[in-house]
C-alpha cells in the first residue's frame, strides 16, 4: 500500500508518503511553515531525511500550500498510485469516536464544528477538499484527536452546566489523542506493565496538554470542549475564569472574533512575554529579559499544578512521559516542572535529563521518560486497519 498522511496546524502543514509492505516505511516528508504569514517555508525530505526541497515562497492559504506539495509529489511520482489519504482532524464532536471514511455527510458534519474550533477545523476541511480535487477517486479517512479520550468517565467529561447543554454536546472532549495513542503504543512495546499502570502523558509544544491514563484508558485530560482549554500554551490562554470573557465582552466591547483572537493567538507564552510564543526563544533570552522568565515560570507552574491534579485522580503515578517539541527538547522546563515533586515519587537525574535520555528519572520511584511522538504513524496504522477490514471503499465527496 502507498498512503499519504496530512496534518494541518493553524499556520503549518505536514504531509508524508508511506509505503506499507509488512513494515511501514516513510518515503517522502513535506512541511510548510508560516502559512498566511511572511516568510513561508517549504521543506521536503526523503526517507533518509536528505533535503530535496528547501525554499521560501508565499503560501497564503493551506489550500495553496497543499496544492504545491501535491504537485511536487506528482512531478516526482511520489504521489502516484496512492491507496488512501489519512487526515489528522482535531475535533470529532460527539458523533465521531473512531477513524472514519470521509463522505459528503461526514464532511458536512466536520464543517458544522468549525465554530467550535476555528483554529484547526477550517484548515483540515480545506485539506480534505484539496485532496478531493487532486485525487477524486482516492479514499480519504479522518483520524480524530478526540477519539482517544472517549473512555473518559462522565465525571471527567461533564461541565457543571445545565443538562440540556450537555445533551447538546457541550462536554470535555480532550485533544492530542493521536499523539497519546502513539505514546501508549510505543510504551506498551517497551514495557507492557508500565502501559497498564498509572501514566501521565505531558504533550508540551505550541499546543500543550496532559493526559492521565490507567490500564490503557483515559481517566482525565487537561484540554476540554476546545483545544484552547487547560494549560497555557504558545499563544493560547488555557483555562480562564469565565467571568474574564464576560468582562471582555461587556466592558471592553469585544465580539466573538476579537475574543478568539485574544485567547487563541495573543495569549499564553506570547501574551506574558510580549515577545514570543516559542519556548526555545524564551529560554535563550531569559537571563536578559524578565518578561521571558515570567512566561517560562508561569508555564512550568501551571504544568506542575495540572500534573499534581492528574496524579491525584490516578491515585498515584507509575510513569510520566514528556513528549512534543518542548517536552522532548527543553530540559530546563522538565526540571522546573518536576522540581519539589519527590513526594509524588518524581525525581529527575540531572545528567540524564540534560542528555535527553530515554529515562531521565533517578532509579526508584516513578519512571520519567522522554519519548518522541509521531501522530502521522498513528494515522498510517489506522489506515492499515481499515484496509485490512475491507472498509476503505471510495466515497465521492
Amino acid at each position: 500500500m502507498r498512503l499519504l498522511t496530512i496534518n494541518t496546524g493553524s499556520s503549518s502543514l505536514k504531509a508524508g508518503v508511506y509505503r506499507v509492505d509488512g513494515a511501514i516505511a516513510l518515503d517522502v516528508s513535506a512541511k510548510v511553515e508560516r502559512i498566511g504569514l511572511p516568510g513561508s517555508r517549504t521543506r521536503i525530505t526523503d526517507a533518509a531525511d536528505a533535503t530535496l526541497v528547501d525554499r521560501q515562497e508565499d503560501a497564503p492559504t493551506h489550500e495553496s500550500a497543499l496544492e504545491k506539495v501535491l504537485a511536487w509529489l506528482e512531478r516526482h511520482r511520489a504521489g502516484k498510485g496512492l491507496d488512501a489519504v489519512g487526515h489528522r482532524v482535531v475535533h470529532g464532536g460527539s458523533r465521531h469516536r473512531q477513524p472514519t471514511l470521509i463522505s459528503a455527510e461526514v464532511l458536512a458534519a466536520l464543517q458544522a464544528l468549525q465554530s467550535i474550533d476555528p483554529e484547526h477545523m477550517p484548515q483540515a476541511i480545506a485539506a480534505i477538499q484539496t485532496v478531493s480535487r487532486v485525487y477524486p477517486t482516492t479514499p480519504q479517512v479522518a483520524c480524530f484527536d478526540t477519539a482517544f479520550h472517549q473512555s473518559m468517565p462522565w465525571v471527567a467529561r461533564t461541565y457543571p452546566l445545565p443538562r440540556e447543554l450537555r445533551h447538546a454536546g457541550v462536554v470535555r472532549y480532550g485533544f492530542h489523542g493521536l499523539s497519546c495513542e502513539y505514546i501508549m503504543h510505543e510504551l506498551r512495546a517497551i514495557d507492557s506493565a508500565a502501559a497498564d499502570g498509572r501514566v501521565v502523558i505531558a504533550h508540551l509544544g505550541n499546543g500543550a496538554s496532559m493526559t492521565a491514563v490507567h490500564r490503557g484508558a483515559v481517566v482525565d485530560t487537561t484540554m476540554g470542549f476546545t483545544p484552547t482549554g487547560g494549560l497555557m500554551m504558545g499563544t493560547r490562554s488555557g483555562d480562564l475564569d469565565p467571568g474574564v470573557l464576560l468582562y471582555l465582552l461587556e466592558s471592553k466591547g469585544m465580539d466573538a472574533a476579537a475574543l478568539s483572537q485574544v485567547v487563541n493567538r495573543e495569549s499564553g507564552l506570547l501574551g506574558v512575554s510580549e515577545t514570543s510564543g516559542d519556548m526555545g526563544e524564551l529560554l535563550a533570552k531569559e537571563a536578559v529579559d524578565p518578561r521571558a522568565g515570567a512566561a517560562i515560570a508561569l508555564f512550568c507552574y501551571q504544568a506542575r499544578k495540572f500534573l499534581g491534579a492528574l496524579v491525584a485522580v490516578l491515585g498515584g503515578l507509575d510513569t510520566l512521559v514528556f513528549t512534543g517539541g518542548i517536552g522532548e527538547h527543553a530540559a530546563p522546563v522538565r526540571t522546573r516542572i518536576c522540581a519539589a515533586l519527590s513526594f509524588l515519587g518524581i525525581e529527575l537525574d540531572p545528567l540524564r535529563n540534560t542528555q535527553h535520555a530515554p529515562i531521565i528519572s533517578r532509579d526508584g520511584g516513578a519512571i520519567v521518560r522522554v519519548m518522541k511522538t509521531d501522530e502521522d504513524l498513528t494515522i498510517v496504522r489506522h489506515l492499515q486497519r481499515l484496509a485490512s477490514r475491507g472498509e476503505m471503499g471510495h466515497v465521492r465527496l
